[in-house]
């Protein structure tokens, strides 16, 4: 097995089962790397009071904070730890206040159009950190697994057709780009099957601040490192989940690792493994015995 200095990993299906479960299991099979010196970057869409309940840095001593960082909340919040082994914002792209009306703005045309001229009722989840969330499924209740599962996107694709708009989720990320050109914003949507999320960051913004403002003063390139989620599945043609936008063209020399459940399509440049949380644990174990 190749010995990697740098692992990327999503959090929510990913290195747990959700969010709610308890992440004793995962940070036992982190903490040995910390201790080699091994970079640990939790690359996740949500917000660190829903990465290990707000606490992930009471499972490590500071020395091994040092090699932990969290690229959250779609490119917007980038954390370290500092010398008590508090978490700390490190370099977070600035947002502006108009930027962030405007990209309300956009959700909320790409609501009114959807239900104006299909009669297809959306939610929109306000409250997330520059960018907004327009909820596909309103009647469907993950509960505590917020990733894609089962057949959540044939789901939402069967709605949508039933409602005469036949152009998919590949669709609505073209309208939802339209919408943003009408507010002045090259907005970069994503979609997981039941959330069409709208910013003008995503993922890539967090990797690629962590290559460079990390890894690259540490001397390690991207051929030693590696990439770990389980949503980078086509969801429709051109498509693909939100995990795919960690390959960049700094990542591109990386290794890449799907362990996502949900059959279908997948980018060429990795290595679809399956089997989900335990797939990633044994995998970390086995890099903590090299």
């Amino acid at each position: 097995m190749k010995r990697y200095r740098a692992i990327f990993f999503d959090w929510d299906g990913t290195a747990v089962i959700s969010r709610s479960a308890p992440a004793d299991a995962v940070a036992a099979a982190m903490a040995p790397l910390l201790t080699k010196g091994i970079y640990l970057f939790i690359i996740s869409g949500t917000t660190y009071p829903n990465i290990a309940g707000g606490q992930l840095e009471r499972y490590f001593p500071p020395a091994q904070l040092r090699y932990l960082f969290l690229g959250l909340a779609r490119g917007s919040h980038n954390l370290g730890f500092d010398q008590n082994g508090r978490p700390t914002h490190t370099f977070d792209p600035q947002v502006s206040k108009d930027i962030l009306l405007r990209i309300h703005q956009t959700a909320f045309d790409v609501h009114q159009e959807l239900l104006r001229d299909y009669d297809y009722p959306t939610d929109i989840i306000f409250d997330r950190p520059n960018y907004v969330k327009v909820d596909l499924m309103p009647g469907n209740d993950r509960d505590a697994n917020l990733f894609l599962s089962g057949d959540e996107l044939g789901a939402v694709k069967r709605a949508l057709a039933r409602h005469g708009y036949h152009a998919g989720l590949a669709g609505l990320t073209e309208l939802a780009l339209n919408c943003g050109a009408r507010h002045g914003l090259a907005v970069r949507p994503t979609c997981d099957a039941k959330y069409l999320e709208i910013g003008v960051l995503n993922k890539a913004d967090n990797v690629d601040a962590f290559m460079e403002r990390v890894l690259a003063p540490a001397g390690i390139a991207a051929e030693e490192c590696c990439f770990w989620g389980d949503e980078f599945l086509e969801l429709d043609c051109g498509l693909n989940g939100s995990d795919s936008f960690m390959h960049t063209p700094l990542t591109q020399g990386a290794d890449f690792f799907d362990v996502g459940t949900v059959a279908g399509e997948r980018p060429t440049h990795l290595t679809h493994l399956g089997g989900s949380v335990e797939t990633f644990l044994r995998f970390l174990k086995a890099q903590a015995a090299l």
